[in-house]
């Protein structure tokens, strides 16, 4: 099996950041579950970056979804905080793949320097898995459905009440910074537990580059005091959701990868999804999805209503969701797998190069179509 490319910064690159998975390492973390037989061949390799996962084929025919991490992104603490959420939603309805425990009961599994997780395959079909974030839906019917998964999810984590996790988590999808009231103040505290972030914040021409970001920030900021604390999935994209087909109807039959969930909001977290669905930021020219755009909220809103705060909050939030992930890129990228390369895009695409088109007239134009939308489209009764 020929190795896969891995999603990077730019789209799909040859380079991977982590080695695959290979046969006799899944036979060792296996070993420790209690299964009816043991690993034959690896199916696939997923391109997903952060990590590596591969599906297992067992001698008996089972397949079994593994997946690698690096302690220094996600140990046995950070595992744990996931599936914590997972068994919550799952245990309200949600269809979440919770991991299999081992035979002394842990999700996680600590092997040769590296944490691993097991799950067995979720129903129905990985219809997006070519797609990357930051790409549309392939139909509004699908974004429609997206939007009332969401709103479902949301519902289902108002009885979850875990904290935040801790700010030295990298790659989350975290809003630590940008809800301080001082945007400087928030962004120097949290980013000091980032490591190789204070290079970027020492920098003289860190607080002009800042500049672009304030007008966003002061929007926001009167807003603060209304914000109602709830985990979110982070990263609502279609390729984090199984299919039960190909058809425009299709409904959302498994939802995964709680990697980068956090205690944030529903207004956030929706604005997380219309960042990753909505624009097309990895073509030359950014485009907006408006009709899948546009059923992703009523579908939201048909099961969820947003209050008019709260509607507030996504039009101010939408800018600004990108921020603390984009700049956690950067850390990742500089101090964990040494890609020079990618943290600059990170940090200068991502971070500034989303700021500067939101503060544009396309970026303008689509907050204040956001604002008008949120406000005509009919909640739940």
């Amino acid at each position: 099996m020929a190795a896969p490319g891995q999603f990077g910064v730019n789209g799909v690159q040859t380079e991977r950041h982590w080695p695959l998975l290979t046969l006799d390492e899944a036979g060792y973390v296996l070993e420790r579950f209690t299964l009816p037989s043991v690993p034959d061949t690896l199916l696939w390799h997923g391109q997903r970056p952060f990590s590596a996962t591969a599906l297992v084929k067992l001698t008996n025919g089972a397949v079994l979804f593994l997946k690698r991490h690096d302690p220094r992104l996600r140990d046995q603490s950070a595992l744990m905080e996931e599936h914590a959420f997972m068994t919550h939603l799952a245990a309200q309805g949600l269809p979440v793949q919770v991991p299999l425990k081992d035979r002394a009961g842990s999700s996680v599994v600590e092997e040769n320097g590296w944490t691993y997780e097991v799950f067995r395959p979720l129903p129905g079909l990985d219809l997006y898995r070519d797609v990357q974030s930051w790409e549309p839906f392939f139909c509004v019917e699908q974004a429609h459905t997206a939007g009332r998964t969401l709103a479902h999810l949301h519902l289902a984590a108002k009885k979850y009440a875990a904290p935040a996790r801790p700010n030295n988590r990298l790659l989350l999808s975290s809003f630590q910074a940008i809800t301080h009231p001082d945007l400087e103040t928030g962004l120097a505290r949290w980013g000091n537990s980032q490591p190789g972030l204070n290079t970027v914040f020492a920098t003289p021409s860190w607080k002009q580059q800042l500049k672009s970001l304030l007008p966003f920030h002061n929007r926001l900021k009167p807003l603060l005091p209304d914000i109602e604390p709830l985990w979110g999935h982070g990263d609502w994209h279609p390729s984090n959701q199984f299919w039960t087909s190909r058809e425009p109807s299709a409904e959302i039959c498994g939802i995964f990868d709680f990697g980068i969930s956090d205690q944030t909001c529903a207004a956030y977290d929706l604005a997380v999804a219309i960042e990753r669905t909505a624009i097309t930021w990895l073509a030359p020219n950014y485009m907006v999805a408006w009709d899948q755009l546009t059923a992703l909220l009523t579908g939201y809103q048909s099961i969820n209503s947003l209050s008019p705060t709260d509607r507030k909050l996504v039009v101010a939030f939408l800018p600004l969701v990108h921020v603390e992930f984009a700049l956690s890129e950067v850390s990742y990228y500089r101090t964990l797998v040494h890609d020079e390369a990618s943290a600059t895009v990170a940090y200068s695409d991502y971070l500034l190069g989303h700021a500067h088109w939101f503060a544009g007239p396309d970026g303008q134009a689509l907050l204040q179509w956001l604002e008008n939308t949120l406000e005509q489209i009919t909640p739940c009764p």
